[in-house]
Parts: C-alpha cells; sequence; structure tokens
C-alpha cells in the first residue's frame, strides 16, 4: 500500500480557509494566532511536514544553507556539494545550491541578499574576492563560511588548500619523467585559483631547468576554453609536457593535441588539477593534483553547523593539503 503526501491545498481544505492564508499561516506572517492554530494542526492531521513547520517556526530557522559559486555546472562543486549534504542532512537542513556569476560584484549582491532571511547561513566558493564582498561577509545576519582563500586576518571562517604547491608537485612530477619542454595552461589571473596557480608555477619553474617553459591564459575555467588556449600554446612550439590549472583545461589540452596527430602520454604528458570525476573516468585517465573537494567541503559544513548552534562561536580556519594522483595521461597504470 503506498501514500501520498498531503499538498497545501488539502491542508487549506481541511482547515476551511483559502490557499493564501493557509500559506501565510504556515510561515507564520499575516495571520492571526487562531489562524495559525486552525491550519498547523490540520497540517498535522494530515502529515503535511508537520515536524518541519513546527521546528522552524519554533525556533525561527529555515534550515536552508546556501551553497553559493560561480559555475553550478564544474564538477568540483558538484562533489564539494554532495559532502556539504552529507554534512547537513542527518542535522536537518537542506542545501540550496546557488550561482553568483564570476565577477566579486555579483557574489558581494548575493551576500547583501542574505538579509531577506531567506536561509540561516551560506557556504561560497568566490572565485575573485575583493574588500567590498570581505566587508558584506563580515556584516552578514547570517554566518557565513568561505571555500577559498584563507581569510583568517579578517575574522572570516574559510576552509583554504595549497593550489600553488599542488602546481609545483605536478611541474616537479613531469620533470621527473625527463620532459624539458614545459606549458602551463591557467585560466584568468585576476581570480583567486588562477594568481594562486601562476604562482605555483612560476616558483617551480624557476628553480628547474627546463629547456623551454611556455604558457597561456584560458579565458575561463572551462573545457571550451582550454582547447582553444592549448591550440594556441601549441602553435608556437613543440612541449613535451602540460601542466593544466585545472581538469576541464587538462581535457582541452588532450583535445588539443590529438588535433596536432600527436598521443598523450606518449608525446605530450599532461596533468590536471582538483581531481574530479571525470578526469579519473577520462581516456586517458587524467592525472590530476587532488585539492580535497570532499573534505574542503565537509570542512565548511561543519564549521557552518557550528556557527548556526552559536554564532559567536570564533571563525575558524582549516586547511586541506594537496595530492597529486598519477594516471594514465602521463604514463602512470591503466
Amino acid at each position: 500500500m503506498t501514500s501520498t503526501r498531503a499538498t497545501l491545498l488539502q491542508v487549506a481544505e481541511r482547515a476551511g480557509v483559502s490557499l493564501a492564508s493557509t500559506s501565510r499561516a504556515l510561515h507564520g506572517s499575516g495571520a492571526s494566532p487562531a489562524m495559525v492554530e486552525r491550519v498547523r494542526a490540520a497540517a498535522a492531521e494530515l502529515g503535511y511536514s508537520a515536524d518541519a513547520i513546527g521546528r522552524s517556526l519554533r525556533l525561527k530557522k529555515t534550515f536552508q544553507v546556501a551553497f553559493a559559486v560561480a559555475d553550478i555546472g564544474n564538477p568540483v562543486y558538484v562533489e564539494m556539494m554532495r559532502a556539504i549534504h552529507e554534512v547537513l542532512a542527518p542535522h536537518g537542513y537542506r542545501v540550496v545550491v546557488m550561482s553568483t556569476g564570476d565577477t566579486a560584484t555579483s557574489t558581494t549582491e548575493l551576500v547583501r541578499s542574505l538579509n531577506s532571511g531567506f536561509v540561516d547561513g551560506m557556504i561560497v566558493s568566490p572565485l575573485r574576492t575583493d574588500d567590498r564582498l570581505i566587508r558584506e561577509i563580515q556584516q552578514a545576519p547570517v554566518p557565513v563560511v568561505v571555500i577559498g582563500r584563507a581569510l583568517d586576518d579578517r575574522g572570516i571562517s574559510s576552509v583554504s588548500t595549497d593550489s600553488a604547491g599542488g602546481i609545483g608537485a605536478a611541474v616537479r612530477h613531469l620533470h621527473a619523467l625527463g620532459c624539458r619542454n614545459v606549458g602551463f595552461l591557467n585560466g584568468p589571473l585576476d581570480t583567486t585559483p588562477g594568481a594562486a596557480r601562476q604562482r605555483g608555477f612560476d616558483a617551480v619553474a624557476g628553480e628547474i631547468a627546463f629547456d623551454r617553459a611556455d604558457q597561456e591564459v584560458a579565458g575561463d575555467f572551462t573545457v571550451t576554453a582550454g582547447l582553444e588556449a592549448a591550440r594556441r600554446l601549441l602553435a608556437r612550439g613543440r612541449l613535451d609536457a602540460l601542466v593544466a590549472a585545472n581538469d576541464l583545461l587538462a581535457i582541452g589540452a588532450i583535445r588539443a593535441v590529438r588535433e596536432l596527430g600527436l598521443s598523450v602520454p606518449e608525446d605530450v604528458a599532461i596533468t590536471g588539477m582538483d581531481d574530479t570525476e571525470i578526469g579519473r573516468v577520462f581516456q586517458p585517465s587524467l592525472t590530476s593534483v587532488s585539492l580535497g573537494s570532499t573534505e574542503r567541503g565537509r570542512a565548511a559544513a561543519r564549521i557552518m553547523l557550528q556557527l548556526a548552534d552559536d554564532p559567536d562561536h570564533a571563525a575558524q580556519q582549516v586547511a586541506v593539503g594537496p595530492e597529486l594522483r598519477v594516471r594514465e595521461s602521463t604514463g602512470g597504470a591503466r
């Protein structure tokens, strides 16, 4: 025997009031105490999310946490979202995924909207950060946790990683394989990840005596942008290795190498960053630097739970280290 979930219309009919009045009563706005009691009684009789409604009204909380990212289609954010959900769901929280766009201004506007009270907190992973955004986060009426650059000096809870060190590990790996003509395929340099990964490449490439160390900046961190930028990079001369700033750029680079009739890794070894599922199942499977997407998501969610229970809790900082995962694109095990 199957049961169907009660609808808002059924609650309204049971309570003998309009649909609009039922909605107002359940949300505790614009309804008399008698109306609220009558509608809640009808909701309880029908099993219309009675516990969740009562809990929200009693505690004056939405039990929703926003997860705000620049590109909701990027697989690294999908892995973070899953991890955040796994931590928050057992505590009764829903995760609301939101797109910030790729500018600091659009992210700032989204943080400012927290004043409307639609969520109890926000976990945000901004591509670009400026002083206006930081001020909005500091003044937000609900807890905000940043996945990205460390912000301990600004009193903001954050979960960071060492992507500069991760790029360095990839470059050293390629040098150890005997590669001497290396190219670096980065995303926009005015983004937090782009700037950090550029520092990592410059530092290690400056230490190692490569015969050639070239680089190209893609328009964004997507497969298409990676393909276009890799074409420009490869057109300037032969490379035996290519370091990409994320897995999507690396996949675009593999396409560009194949267009020239070359093979990966036999002719050009390629590394990515983020260790995403798409990189792991791609052919060839992608050597990539894991930045602990799942671990960072879990850490941010745990901080959010603590701040939701105690908004005056001191800001917390968590750092997740990089780890190189060697696969087929640099000659690893098949």
